[in-house]
């Protein structure tokens, strides 16, 4: 569910072997003390993959994909060439159906004890006992927003706090001058917009899922760009002032334009109706030529202080309830990244389409888009 920015330079410049642009692992390193990792961009602390190395002499080659349908084309296909690959809950649910992960050798993570059991019990429903994945980064999709932009089109900002800002066309057409990007994604633009018109946002139901895309289509003159990255960037630079997108890379953004003291503020906001919370999975495929090359890595990744300074580096909330204390405040307290109770009450997670409900996704996806 989450493109992340097309950006690693900050950490493939610290490995000593790297994926090409192809997504192909680098074959260089020594046959045993190697970890392939094929993880979303911008997704991990560059010092995280150093000090792995440095107390494990495992070299980490680090390859990117922007997509979960990328990674799922490479794991269905077969001999991916990676050790710990990171998809999303509802496509690694399909993944685990699909027979395409090794089970975790729990054994050698013992950190597994570190996990909040909630998060654990959610996962386990796409992937029962917990075999096959470990929960990594959690997040949300929310809309974020240029603050002055906001205000000159509606006197204030509190019209973000409902979706009726994306949905209804009077609405967000006031947007449409200053730059509209949604997700490409339609796993999560569908049930967003089903769960907005009250229907069931797992419904597999053709006419139902018709009303989704109905919508869509009604709101599609005013978005400029359908994309699932660019967005970081275009907001904080300005050319964006109104996205559908992820939690932390919105915050991402916010964080970027006060880096670069450019006077653009960036808002982000959970709406009223509930939106979607999604859990990314780290997993080892079958084919994983570096099995307890993974484990370590898996279980180096649960140390609280680890996963405080991924958290701290890509601001999306993690599992692990005893990284808290070691998480900056300003994270920590964002309701944001860290939803009060009553906020989370209203959210709902991906199912597990069927072949067939992914079919129609894709067909009903590509007429939004063509406005056909």
């Amino acid at each position: 569910m989450k493109l992340r920015v097309l950006a690693l330079g900050s950490v493939v410049s610290i490995l000593a072997a790297c994926g090409g642009d192809d997504g192909r692992p680098n074959q260089n390193a020594g046959a045993d003390n190697v970890l392939h990792v094929y993880n979303y961009s911008d997704y991990i602390d560059p010092k995280v993959l150093e000090d792995f190395q440095k107390q494990t002499g495992i070299t980490v080659i680090y390859d990117v994909y922007d997509s979960d349908e990328v990674l799922e084309t490479k794991l269905l296909a077969g001999s991916s060439g990676y050790d710990v690959v990171v998809p999303t809950l509802n496509f690694f649910g399909r993944q685990v159906q699909a027979g395409v992960f090794m089970p975790l050798d729990k054994s050698d993570i013992p950190n597994l004890g570190n996990l909040d059991p909630k998060v654990m019990e959610r996962v386990a429903d796409h992937d029962p006992g917990n075999r096959y994945g470990v929960p990594y980064m959690i997040g949300t999709t929310g809309i974020g927003y240029n603050v002055e932009k906001l205000k000159q089109a509606f006197g204030a900002t509190d019209v973000a706090n409902s979706w009726d800002l994306v949905f209804k066309p009077e609405n967000i057409a006031k947007m449409k001058d200053c730059g509209v990007t949604i997700l490409d994604t339609p796993a999560d633009m569908i049930p967003i917009a089903l769960n907005y018109l009250g229907e069931d946002p797992h419904s597999a139901d053709p006419a139902v899922i018709g009303k989704a895309a109905d919508l869509l289509k009604s709101i599609r003159p005013y978005v400029q760009n359908f994309h699932s990255s660019q967005y970081v960037t275009s907001l904080a630079t300005g050319s964006a002032c109104l996205v559908v997108g992820w939690s932390g890379d919105i915050i991402q953004a916010r964080d970027r334009a006060q880096e670069a003291g450019n006077g653009i503020e960036i808002g982000y906001s959970l709406p009223l109706e509930g939106t979607a919370q999604w859990y990314d999975v780290l997993a080892v495929p079958n084919d994983a030529r570096h099995p307890g090359n993974a484990m370590k890595f898996i279980n180096y990744l649960l140390m609280p202080e680890v996963e405080a300074a991924n958290t701290n580096f890509i601001h999306y909330a993690n599992p692990v309830p005893g990284s808290i204390p070691l998480v900056d405040e300003s994270i920590s307290k964002d309701p944001g990244i860290y939803p009060p109770e009553e906020t989370s009450a209203k959210m709902f997670t991906y199912s597990v389409n069927t072949p067939e409900v992914d079919r129609l996704y894709t067909r009903l996806w590509t007429e939004i888009k063509t406005g056909r």
